[in-house]
């Protein structure tokens, strides 16, 4: 069984790094269409295992579950089925963009592995679970570390719009379950905490201890209800709460992680900007 702190737990956070040693050692020295093929070839391998795992339990001959889970109902099954796509486009923003939510939320998932906390590892959930995010981490670490993609720390600006986008599609994916009938969206209540029903990725409100890490950036005024016959009753905006820590944390964080990669590039462009200021003084010393 998977507990904070246990054998497994330390066992798979292991595992991931091991992987991600043995595939960078495995695959330095080949050439940049090999390491393409498989990078493209793993992430589309999620893709696939993302719905393979409705053919066990618990999803297996439940129907129901089954139609729940298909969709891609959180940020990390969002990573997992536009992961193989961002990588054949050609834009370095989306490749970017790989790399950070992979590398945070995949973190994030080993630390604090939520889905598989308190199941027992004799379950093929839990070990598709660990593949599954060990590969959101894995693959576009290794991506950058195998030069198939260089980091731009300008694009890290973008960051927090993306996380939106990603937020945004969970909810749309929401919202047409509930209107074909796979899911009750919400009871009667609209003071329910989050939507009374399902709230992944905390998108419509907070429900448990990590969303302090957001509500403590959220405006007071979108902590009560703005308007209609429950105007002035304590209930957090749906996804809009989320804003301001969206641009916090994927300002900050990708930034940071930038840092590792990029600060020669940082340096030079700071070098250059310092000596345009120092133009640009001169310039109005003259005219002056």
């Amino acid at each position: 069984m998977v507990q904070l702190g246990n054998f497994w737990y330390i066992f798979f956070i292991l595992l991931a790094v091991g992987i991600t040693v043995g595939l960078y050692f495995l695959l330095r020295n080949k050439s940049m269409k090999t390491k393409k093929i498989f990078i493209a070839s793993v992430l589309f391998f999620n893709l696939g295992l993302h719905f393979f795992r409705l053919l066990f339990p618990p999803f297996a001959g439940n129907p129901s579950m089954i139609m729940e889970n298909a969709w891609f109902i959180n940020i990390c099954a969002v990573s997992v089925l536009t992961f193989p796509f961002l990588f054949l486009s050609k834009s370095d923003t989306a490749k970017d963009w790989m790399f950070y939510i992979g590398v945070i939320s995949g973190f994030l998932a080993l630390v604090y592995p939520t889905e598989a906390l308190g199941d027992s590892v004799a379950t093929f959930d839990v070990w598709r679970f660990y593949l599954c995010h060990i590969i959101i981490i894995v693959i576009p670490l290794l991506m950058i570390l195998l030069k198939v993609h260089h980091l731009n720390y300008r694009n890290v600006w973008k960051m927090p719009f993306c996380m939106m986008a990603v937020l945004l599609f969970i909810i749309c994916n929401q919202v047409l379950q509930s209107e074909l009938g796979i899911i009750a969206m919400r009871g009667d209540d609209i003071l329910a905490e989050g939507c009374g029903y399902r709230n992944t990725s905390l998108i419509w409100g907070p429900t448990d201890s990590v969303s302090v890490l957001f509500t403590w950036l959220t405006p007071e005024f979108m902590q009560y209800v703005p308007a209609g016959e429950f105007a002035g009753e304590p209930k957090y905006w749906p996804f809009f709460y989320l804003l301001p820590g969206c641009f916090f944390y994927f300002w900050v964080l990708p930034f940071l992680l930038s840092l590792i990669w990029e600060r020669k590039h940082i340096k030079e462009d700071f070098k250059a900007l310092k000596i345009k200021i120092q133009q640009k003084r001169k310039n109005k010393i003259k005219t002056d």
